[in-house]
């Protein structure tokens, strides 16, 4: 059994993402194995609000270099939720805005 709070790994802080939080759209890094109901599931259950619909994209770690040695950033799974028009915000985004 899974609990909400492990699939919400945490909220990505983007310019991207700051644009969307006047549409009531937030975005959060999920655990990859998380699917769409699930992450509707958790995002309602933490913050008190309705879900309206879910995005997810599977990121792919970019290629770091220190010197000689290389390497890859690891994978992500981000999630980008839209919350109902008659659905309050999440406070944690509004002190952001």
């Amino acid at each position: 059994m899974t609990f909400a709070e492990d699939i919400i790994v945490k909220p990505l802080l983007t310019e991207k993402g700051y644009d969307g939080i006047a549409d009531k759209k937030y975005t959060f890094i999920v655990k990859k194995s998380a699917n769409k109901t699930q992450i509707k599931l958790a995002v309602e259950k933490l913050f008190g609000v309705q879900v309206e619909s879910v995005n997810t994209v599977n990121c792919k770690g970019k290629l770091k270099r220190m010197g000689r040695n290389q390497g890859y950033t690891p994978d992500y799974k981000k999630a980008i939720v839209q919350l109902k028009a008659e659905s309050k915000t999440i406070e944690y985004f509004d002190s952001l805005s």
